[in-house]
């Protein structure tokens, strides 16, 4: 007899646990949506039937966990990106997003991808790599986007990779803007493919200055591309992720249309905010065509972490921060003009890496253990952004 399937089981056994409770529905068999540079405000993301939150929530049930089961069976039907990170050759990468595509068109959803190995990654911190060079990265790109081919696809291009570029961690100059062109050059090539929907990165609102995140967007070819992303592995509150996207993409069009301005003209996200709605109104028409965003909300139900006055020399609060939950459900129905969609870019239960807060290490003090590497799968993690989750966690019904 064949086993079932870990997220059959899982919901399954959450179906009675529920009272009730329906289930998204199975997928449709059929064609593939029609390639497209937008996304609608009905689109539906891919939800892949083997994630880890559907093996952790088999891996409950055969303990005779119900409620960790129920858990992680909620949160298995929603969709989280699938990242790739370079560990592959380009062949194996090509055949993993084609065969990404082929799932997903059966299910009639659009997957939400990452692409994150472009040289240098991560400034030598908890999830350093990427490609060797320039030309390895190029090759890498270009085998993504030939496993992309015609199908809409979101691609979230190198987190961290302008807000955390070789500027902002000691490279030079020559390091700056080979980051620059490696990306420049990737958001032209993924645009090659009709469906390829690029985002760059934006950073978050407690990160780079307005000005200076819109310059790197620019410098990088945001108008190349569909528009960029923020908060990636981060956990800032939508609402200022909405008001600092909006003023970036603000920026953004004033710094495009007056040639001689600098990144620091810009109002930015420590004015107040009446001023800062002010020199917008002030310099950027209200019908300006101004560049759209995505927010990574699968962490930021609580927010940002404080940790205790005193207690850390570095509380690195960006790193497996306690007591946080998953955010707003992924939807591209944002009711926002600039925001296409709300997603899970990050996979909630994945460590952000074997954080010491500035301790000798190697334990986390948050925790009295060590922390998984930076993507292990965490499942006390992943329990307890499920049970902090704002609003609760349900059952994905309808996408």
């Amino acid at each position: 007899m064949r086993p079932p399937h870990p997220v059959r089981a899982a919901l399954s056994l959450a179906v009675l646990l529920a009272s009730g409770l329906g289930l998204a529905a199975a997928p449709s068999a059929g064609a593939a949506e029609p390639a497209s540079r937008t996304l609608t405000a009905d689109s539906r993301f891919y939800v892949d039937p083997g994630s880890k939150a559907a093996q952790q929530a088999l891996t409950d049930l055969k303990a005779h966990d119900l409620a960790g089961a129920k858990a992680m069976a909620q949160l298995a039907s929603w969709p989280v990106a699938q990242w790739f990170n370079g560990t592959a050759t380009p062949q194996q990468t090509t055949d993993a997003m084609a065969a990404l595509q082929t799932k997903a068109a059966r299910a009639r959803q659009v997957p939400v991808t990452v692409a994150y190995n472009v040289p240098g990654r991560d400034c030598s911190q908890y999830s350093a790599g990427g490609a060797a060079n320039s030309a390895e990265y190029a090759q890498w790109i270009d085998a993504l986007a030939r496993g992309i081919g015609d199908r809409t696809t979101v691609v979230v291009l190198e987190p961290d990779g302008l807000a955390l570029s070789p500027a902002f961690c000691g490279g030079t100059a020559a390091q700056q803007q080979d980051r620059l062109a490696e990306i420049g050059a990737a958001v032209d090539r993924l645009a090659q493919q009709r469906g390829a929907l690029v985002y760059l990165d934006g950073g978050h609102s407690g990160w780079q200055n307005v000005g200076t995140q819109a310059q790197l967007l620019i410098d990088a070819g945001v108008d190349r591309a569909t528009g960029f992303f923020l908060n990636v592995s981060n956990y800032m509150t939508d609402a200022s992720l909405v008001r600092y996207g909006t003023l970036v993409s603000k920026c953004v069009w004033y710094l495009e249309h007056n040639p001689g301005a600098t990144a620091d003209s810009c109002a930015n996200q420590y004015w107040p905010d009446a001023d800062a709605d002010a020199w917008y109104a002030a310099n950027v028409p209200a019908d300006a065509k101004l560049t759209h965003f995505v927010i990574d909300s699968s962490r930021n139900g609580q927010g940002p972490w404080t940790p205790p006055a005193g207690k850390y020399t570095d509380a690195q609060t960006w790193c497996n921060p306690p007591g946080r939950g998953l955010g707003t459900r992924p939807t591209s129905a944002t009711g926002v003009p600039l925001l296409d969609a709300y997603l899970w870019i990050k996979v909630p239960g994945e460590s952000d890496g074997s954080c010491t807060r500035g301790t000798a290490g190697p334990a986390d003090p948050e925790y009295g253990t060590v922390d998984p590497v930076a993507g292990g799968w965490w499942p006390e993690q992943a329990l307890t952004l499920a049970r902090n989750a704002t609003p609760k966690l349900t059952f994905n019904l309808g996408h």
